[in-house]
């Protein structure tokens, strides 16, 4: 392999162990903060299950959303093509209605023989199934021209709304009435496209009909689909109703002009909107449209029910899922936060127990190197004095030898707790050193306030007077060496102890049951 591409692959070697490395102490990092802090596990965790289940409760209130905007799409395509259907019938047969009016008010038309008559004036679009039949009347209101022979001799029909209308109006144009129940086709529901017939000196001389079947209309409807709850109508702009599927539960309310829901959809061209009906009192989603030409409204109300029936069995899966297992996500969040704490508490009384004298209850040596050294920092950045005392049990060794161990061992105890009770601010460090040594350390104790402390450490120990045949007063005694220096003018602590140890031997070969203060220790010393 040539020398440079076994460069490049040293050289990617390295980067991937830095890059192992980084992530490591960034992963040891975090996992630190969790040990430190417990309770963040259980916090990330609710805030992450709360901010998924958000997240997923909003992607749900947009799906509602899109199933209205789908269910009104939908909605709007039905009622253009119900408008477009009804307006291509009402175009034809206006045609219809137009070549009638003319042939009728041709003298030369009305003059042909009847057959021949009938042929000219009814094209093909009057015989529609949608047709129930065409007519002329004059201006009394009687029959002479039908597209179907029909009873009529003495019916009148003078007192129709379309007659009328076309009598009174000579501009109405197209009209269409409302429904009315046939003369001449036993009751049949019909719905009248009429125009008028002018003389020709321009006053009226009759009307042309042509009889729409109201069941056209239901048959339109009756193709539509608008779910179990929903409903589609064709409306008059009067608020008449043509038809309605499903039908009306009654006479009464054939007529929903009052209704607030018609109110919306007089008078605007189209549109849409959400409404309870008055009629059942089910919640729809209106989408309306006028025909073109008429003063017919198509109509087509979905209930919102059937139109949020999916979302929402959709919704109860996914809500239900998501709620289940966020809070399952939230209590393991916080069971790990508690078994962090119990590890927490855990390991911080084996670390406790690690830097405790068994015996005495004291902090060993080891606790008592890492609370020096901070002490010793803290010292330095407030510009304060440390001072250090090592104190040693007098005659220990002929005690333990005259009245064994297991006293050797309260006498310990004895003087530790002594020592302890005389340390009572919080910075103050008391330590087992080993065997029968201790040691104090006062933070911001001058060399003075360290030996005033050191005198009355010593006169309680003595006040306790535990028996020792081997000292000179009879009873068990210490020795102190004190040590003060300043921490921004020496180098370090070990060199504070070491001065107090000294001082300790020089008590000792003094006659021991004393303090004596070393003041060596760098220019701080006093």
């Amino acid at each position: 392999m040539p020398v440079r591409f076994k460069a490049v692959r040293k050289t990617g070697r390295m980067v991937s162990r830095r890059l192992i490395r980084r992530n490591s102490t960034a992963a040891m990092r975090f996992a630190e903060a969790f040990s430190r802090y417990p309770a963040l596990a259980g916090l990330m965790g609710t805030v992450i299950a709360l901010s998924m289940a958000v997240l997923s409760f909003a992607a749900l209130w947009q799906g509602r959303a899109q199933a209205l905007q789908n269910a009104h799409h939908a909605a709007a395509n039905l009622v253009a093509t119900l408008s477009a259907d009804i307006a291509r019938n009402v175009e034809s047969s206006d045609l219809s209605l137009r070549t009638i009016a003319r042939g009728v008010e041709n003298p030369a038309v009305m003059a042909l023989p009847p057959d021949l008559r009938k042929l000219v004036l009814f094209d093909g679009a009057t015989g529609m199934s949608s047709v129930g039949g065409a007519f002329v009347m004059n201006r009394e209101g009687r029959i002479v021209v039908e597209r179907d022979p029909s009873e009529h001799s003495d019916l009148l029909f003078n007192d129709r709304e379309y007659f009328r209308v076309h009598a009174d109006h000579p501009d109405a144009g197209l009209f269409i009435s409302g429904p009315y129940v046939s003369r001449l086709r036993q009751g049949a529901a019909s719905l009248a496209m009429s125009r008028r017939i002018d003389a020709p000196d321009g006053s009226f001389a009759g009307v042309a009909v042509i009889a729409l079947n109201v069941s056209y209309f239901k048959n339109l409807l009756s193709h539509v689909s608008v779910g179990q709850s929903g409903s589609v109508f064709i409306v008059q702009q009067d608020g008449v109703m043509i038809a309605r599927k499903p039908a009306l539960p009654s006479d009464e309310a054939s007529n929903v002009a009052r209704s607030p829901t018609f109110a919306a959809m007089k008078n605007a061209p189209s549109g849409s909107y959400i409404s309870r009906s008055p009629l059942d009192g089910v919640r729809r989603l209106y989408t309306f449209q006028h025909v073109p030409g008429t003063q017919l409204i198509a109509a087509v109300a979905p209930a919102e029910d059937d139109v949020l029936a999916a979302w929402r069995e959709r919704s109860v899966i996914i809500g239900g899922l998501t709620l289940m297992f966020g809070g399952c996500f939230i209590v393991v969040s916080w069971l790990l936060a508690i078994s962090l704490r119990s590890r927490a508490i855990a390991q911080e009384k084996l670390q406790r127990l690690a830097g405790t004298d068994s015996l005495t209850g004291l902090s060993n040596r080891r606790a008592l190197d890492r609370r020096l050294d901070e002490e010793w920092r803290r010292a330095r950045r407030a510009d304060q004095p440390l001072s250090a005392l090592f104190v040693d049990v007098d005659h220990f060794k002929l005690y333990n030898d005259t009245y064994g161990h297991a006293m050797g061992d309260d006498a310990l105890i004895a003087v530790a707790d002594c020592i302890q009770n005389a340390a009572k601010r919080p910075g103050d460090i008391v330590a087992r050193y080993g065997g029968e040594e201790f040691v104090v350390v006062l933070p911001g104790a001058a060399a003075s306030g360290a030996l005033t402390f050191a005198e009355r450490l010593r006169s309680n120990v003595e006040a306790l007077a535990i028996p020792n045949s081997a000292a000179a007063r009879g009873v068990l005694t210490i020795s102190i060496g004190i040590a003060t220096a300043s921490p921004r003018q020496s180098d370090d602590a070990l060199k504070l102890l070491n001065s107090a140890d000294a001082a300790l031997y020089l008590a000792k070969r003094t006659g021991r049951n004393r303090a004596i203060h070393e003041d060596s220790v760098g220019s701080g010393g006093v």
